[in-house]
């Protein structure tokens, strides 16, 4: 079965924009420039197959809407930087953003053409944390939770936040989980069973696994494990983090060490280390499966290459199968509707 990704990156080197990459039989190739954008970190589909990406262009930031044909639809926008991160909800038809350097969270409805318009902004104002990175608040995550609330990863707060959502696009916050000091939330993963998450810490590279109560919204620290080996003592930085569809493990990819720590997961939902490997390039910002999740792709932004792994289902390992595809600047890997 041949499958179709898109990919993101930054446009400072080579990149011009957004492009596609396809995998047939444990085999990447054909990675096209789909369109020409500025500065498209983090790109992600609807079910009707309308594109939204990042956008920075001219001093403004914001999220770009493309038509199924690459056309583009619309760009909504502010002054300053652009949101590192953008998502669909499509039982509200809503885009969330999250902005890292504005420490803000941008709601927007999804109009009858797939184009955009902002419904609500929301910026944190909590106390810091005491990293050097964690000058003021760092919004790095806005996605669903299992029962359709938004989650919010900040970094330079320490935040986990929980909102609900109304049908207009307009938030209100219901929780706040407060990680340790120093921990930089970056982004976060629901077990399938939507009562379990597993929090990145961009800063102190940690994966945290936290109890999730629907009836509150509210999140419990049960289980904080390094993705790191113990006599590792150079930068890192915490990147992506996935769980696969059946629930049984958990993937992080470290920048900096430039390797993907894989855990299995208990019948308490807490995570056993199984191995720490090369991703075969340097900086790994992201990662995604294939539907059948017997392959991993993971991009990086600094070596410019795809790696594709081979996944065993049973133990969780991976074998490095391809790591020659050239993606420039590639910091995003997203699946492509069928």
């Amino acid at each position: 079965m041949k499958e179709s990704f898109l990919l993101g990156t930054y446009t400072k080197r080579a990149s011009q924009g957004i492009y596609t990459v396809e995998l047939e039989d444990g085999v990447l190739s054909d990675v096209q420039l789909a369109t020409t954008e500025s500065g498209p970190t983090y790109v992600t589909q609807s079910k009707k197959g309308v594109t939204y990406a990042v956008t920075a262009n001219d001093g403004h930031g914001g999220v770009a809407a493309y038509a199924t044909d690459w056309s583009l639809l619309n760009v909504v926008g502010e002054e300053g930087a652009s949101p590192c991160y953008v998502a669909v909800d499509e039982p509200r038809q809503l885009v969330y953003g999250a902005n890292y350097h504005k420490g803000a969270v941008t709601v927007y409805q999804i109009q009858a053409d797939g184009s955009l318009a902002l419904t609500d902004r929301v910026v944190h104002e909590e106390p810091v944390g005491p990293h050097k990175n964690q000058d003021h608040a760092h919004a790095h995550y806005a996605d669903l939770t299992p029962d359709q609330r938004l989650v919010v990863c900040d970094l330079g707060t320490d935040s986990v936040y929980t909102y609900d959502v109304s049908d207009e696009g307009k938030l209100t916050v219901v929780a706040r989980y407060q990680a340790e000091p120093g921990t930089g939330p970056r982004h976060l993963a629901f077990h399938p069973n939507g009562q379990t998450a597993y929090l990145f810490g961009e800063l102190d590279s940690t994966v945290t696994t936290l109890a999730y109560d629907q009836a509150t919204g509210t999140f419990t620290k049960q289980q904080k494990l390094s993705t790191l080996p113990t006599d590792y003592t150079d930068f890192n930085g915490g990147a992506a983090i996935r769980v696969t569809k059946d629930g049984r493990f958990v993937y992080a990819s470290n920048r900096g060490h430039n390797s993907i720590a894989v855990y299995q997961v208990a019948d308490d939902n807490c995570l056993s280390l199984v191995e720490i490997v090369s991703s075969n390039g340097d900086f790994p910002r992201d990662f995604n499966f294939n539907q059948e999740e017997d392959f991993l792709i993971c991009a990086h932004q600094e070596s410019d290459n795809l790696v594709i792994f081979s996944r065993d289902a049973d133990t969780g390992k991976l074998t490095v199968v391809q790591d020659d595809i050239v993606a420039p600047e590639c910091v995003c890997v997203a699946q492509i509707n069928a």
